[in-house]
């Protein structure tokens, strides 16, 4: 089982963004590869610290973690997703926290103080629309993706401003004495690369359209609005940058006979009155195919039959909800004579008269039970 990400950088679930923040700096200074070497253990605890860095950090990550843990990444990969980590990410991205604590040397693991950085590419967003028996069960698209890649036949060169650093240093003198500051470098974006060659049909950065099929897998139990994410599906960046990534927002198609609440499904059965009072056997719909119930006689409508196991299964993996079945006794509208005539024989009939028992819950007592 993965490990809790508040367990990794040790610290409690209500922590600050600064308490996270010195935490994450902390334990990637202890197992900086730098410091060591040839260590495959301090290496994997450096790639779960800033896993779990990457996901806290996050205001919106942070928050689809505490409501559903691991799950809510299940199949995204890359940083809060459960994949693998790139050494080349995680100094990409989180370089800046470290200051000076690993000096400024280009290149290598030594870069974080400065240096040449890798570049990442824009991320692109899709939605995808599921059914919910596809919700149910999980599912796999294929997804058409326009994105921009390198054009075959681009070359780079050097940046001549930064010498392929990535950043410039400027010395400025103030009223304390010569002060010295380090920059990204404007003309390359810290890459330490320039376009040398390109193909006429590439942009200004050596980029073009391609469109490609993407496999998208979808955990069961997903949710509207929730976003999945594919790591490296989205836009290449120039010369030896990082792709962005492709990410995937979650749209729910409406059924046309279960309404969806939580993990739980809820479906509306109307039944004759001569059916409520000698009972009978009913086909209805679920989300795997149809199945048969028994209704006993003497139903009430407004009745709740409870199908357990039935209904969605929990992103968090904790089983599947219940499909709720709500019993409604169909009124006629209209009477034959004949009909007229029984029901008026009828009316003055004690058997026919309300009479609830005190198992017969009031309309807002199943309403609680239900939310219960």
């Amino acid at each position: 089982m993965k490990e809790d990400y508040y367990d990794i950088l040790g610290i409690s679930k209500g922590a600050t963004a600064a308490e996270i923040k010195k935490a994450y700096r902390k334990m990637a200074v202890k197992y900086h590869p730098d410091k060591n070497p040839d260590d495959t253990k301090a290496e994997d605890m450096f790639k779960k610290a800033a896993e779990a860095y990457d996901v806290l950090s996050n205001p919106d990550k942070k928050a689809r973690y505490d409501q559903m843990g691991h799950a809510a990444f299940d199949g995204s990969g890359g940083f809060g997703g459960g994949g693998s980590m790139n050494m080349d990410d995680i100094f990409s991205q989180f370089g800046d926290i470290f200051g000076s604590a690993f000096g400024g040397g280009g290149g290598g693991f030594g870069g974080f103080g400065g240096g040449q950085r890798r570049a990442k590419g824009s991320n692109l967003r899709i939605r995808v629309k599921l059914t919910l028996e596809e919700i149910a069960t999980g599912a796999e698209k294929k997804i058409k993706v326009k994105r921009k890649v390198q054009a075959e036949g681009t070359t780079y060169k050097t940046c001549s401003t930064c010498n392929g650093m990535g950043q410039v240093t400027r010395v400025t003198n103030t009223i304390l004495g010569r002060m010295q500051t380090a920059a990204p470098c404007n003309v390359c974006g810290g890459s330490g690369q320039m376009i040398d060659k390109k193909p006429a049909d590439a942009d200004a950065q050596g980029l073009k359209v391609h469109e490609e099929t993407v496999s998208i897998k979808i955990p069961p139990g997903v949710v509207e609005g929730m976003q999945l994410k594919v790591s490296g599906k989205g836009n290449d960046a120039p010369g030896n940058g990082i792709a962005g990534d492709l990410l995937v927002a979650i749209e729910e198609k409406e059924h046309d006979q279960l309404q969806r609440e939580g993990d739980n499904l809820h479906y509306d059965l109307y039944v004759s009155f001569s059916e409520a009072a000698l009972g009978a056997s009913k086909e209805i719909q679920t989300v795997n195919g149809k199945v048969r119930i028994k209704i006993e006689p003497g139903v009430q409508s407004g009745k709740i039959l409870r199908l357990r196991g039935k209904g969605i299964p929990s992103i968090n993996g904790y089983g599947k909800g219940d499909l709720l079945v709500h019993v409604n006794v169909w009124t006629p509208k209209t009477l034959s004579k004949e009909q007229k005539d029984f029901f008026e024989q009828m009316s003055g009939d004690s058997n026919f008269e309300p009479n609830p028992e005190k198992s017969d819950k009031s309309f807002f007592e199943k309403v609680k039970d239900m939310f219960s």
